[in-house]
């Protein structure tokens, strides 16, 4: 457990200098840019091709990774692999990977205080920076560690297929729906990416290194398999 808290706390605190680290040099010498500039220019593109369609789309994507719904699904995601498992390790993670996530997050956005693009946004800007994107880093670490337990853990090959296309693809949409709606720049959903992907392998390491894949067999089992049959006492 010493060693699990250490390499938490101490990943945490590198991840979130880095991420500080991004987000200053973001705001101070790349928005200044010729990056800064192409930034801008992809949100200005999406606010002249909005319509009602796509704004509907996206209203749904961003409201499935905001606070509340990522909390809910988090909860049965830990409830259900405590009952599954049976142990601890598994709840651990999961709790490790949001709780964490969403800390770094909020440290990060009280330091870098990035304005929100300047278009017209379709949602209410809650009091953090622009940088980075809470609802990508949030839809990678929730599902990025969902689809980890589900291939880890040795299911069938069709569900780690439908868990990893999930864990892509849902970080993408909300992705795009947060650029789509003006609530931040591509850098800040990059970051955000960056920030919950990282903060996954990092949890992944402290909690299941060195612990086996439960799809592998059992060094017991193994043994069972090597040894020659036993031909039963034939009678006489």
């Amino acid at each position: 457990m010493k060693r699990t808290l250490g390499i938490l706390f101490g990943g945490a605190a590198v991840l979130l200098l880095g991420m500080i680290g991004l987000g200053l040099l973001d705001v101070h010498l790349l928005a200044h840019s010729s990056i800064g500039r192409a930034d801008g220019s992809v949100d200005s593109t999406l606010a002249r091709h909005r319509d009602h369609l796509l704004n509907a789309l996206t209203l749904g994507a961003t409201d499935a990774a905001s606070t509340l719904p990522i909390i809910v699904l988090a909860a049965i995601v830990i409830a259900t692999a405590a009952v599954v498992f049976k142990r601890w390790r598994e709840p651990l993670f999961v709790v490790a990977v949001i709780v964490g996530e969403v800390t770094i997050f909020v440290v990060t956005t009280l330091v870098v205080h990035r304005p929100r693009p300047n278009v017209v946004r379709l949602d209410h800007a809650p009091p953090t920076s622009s940088f980075p994107s809470g609802h990508t880093a949030a839809s990678v670490a929730l599902y990025g560690s969902i689809a980890a337990l589900v291939i880890f853990f040795g299911a069938r090959t069709a569900w780690r297929r439908f868990a990893l296309s999930v864990a892509v693809l849902v970080p993408i949409i909300v992705a795009a729906s947060r650029l789509y709606r003006g609530m931040h720049y591509p850098t800040d959903v990059l970051a955000g990416a960056l920030l919950g992907f990282t903060w996954l392998r990092v949890v992944m390491y402290a909690v299941f290194h060195g612990v086996p894949n439960a799809s592998a067999p059992t060094p017991e089992a193994v043994a069972t398999s090597s040894q020659p049959p036993r031909l039963a006492p034939q009678g006489r």
